[in-house]
């Protein structure tokens, strides 16, 4: 099992060191990855978490003001980034092409893409769900290698779930990822929006999830912990 954890834009300084104590108390058998805010990965100190960033340049090093390079992000010790966020590909504006260069970038320097997909409730209400997984899972790995593919994570985050409480039904969950699975036999492929401590009995009803990409979960450490005990057992 994956859990990745998406701070998004959050804690200060101050406030990430204290986070990351608390986090490093939790004893986790699967791979637990840590997406902090980009100023907080110069200060990943934990043995229980394997480093992540939130996002990555769709360029190179140079004159690109205010983007993080994969080259930057690998001589940290990065091992992971997400690419794709809904919160990224709507208030960023950010294009399925723009996103498969991020991919390529991060392969290139040997870091591990999380890509994540997703469709918005107007999307499904209107019969498009199946039509926008694919097009964001086909335009981001249409230039891959199969090897690349196979190491590629895929998190699917209905939009309409995220930050509201609200999940899908087991058999909604199941239907995405038998698509997914079906674009991408050997992908892994994690479930995400909105899942917590409270509905994880719930969500271990689908076989098909192989990990979580948790949001505001991943803020409270000890909410977390109670997330990954039932997870585990």
């Amino acid at each position: 099992m994956i859990v990745a954890l998406n701070n998004k834009s959050n804690l200060t300084k101050e406030e990430f060191l204290s986070y990351q104590e608390e986090l490093g108390k939790i004893t986790c058998a699967s791979t637990m990855i840590l997406c902090a805010s980009p100023l907080n990965i110069a200060n990943y100190n934990l043995t229980n978490c394997h480093w992540g960033s939130q996002n990555v340049s769709k360029d190179l090093v140079g004159a690109h003001t205010g983007e993080i390079a994969a080259s930057q992000l690998k001589s940290y010790g990065v091992e992971y980034c997400i690419v794709g966020h809904s919160e990224r590909r709507q208030d960023q504006k950010e294009t399925n092409e723009e996103i498969a260069q991020k991919i390529q970038n991060l392969y290139a320097e040997g870091i591990k893409p999380i890509l994540c997909c997703g469709e918005t409730k107007e999307e499904r209400e209107s019969g498009k769900l199946i039509e926008v997984i694919e097009q964001e899972i086909i335009s981001a790995t249409e230039n891959l290698t199969s090897e690349e593919k196979d190491e590629l994570i895929v998190a699917y985050e209905p939009i309409w779930s995220i930050g509201t409480g609200l999940i899908p039904t087991i058999e909604e969950i199941e239907e995405v990822f038998k698509l997914i699975n079906n674009l991408l036999p050997n992908t892994k492929v994690l479930y995400g929006g909105s899942a917590n401590d409270k509905n994880i009995d719930e969500l271990k009803q689908c076989s098909l999830i192989e990990g979580y990409l948790l949001g505001g979960l991943s803020l409270k450490p000890e909410n977390l912990k109670v997330f990954i005990e039932k997870l585990e057992n």
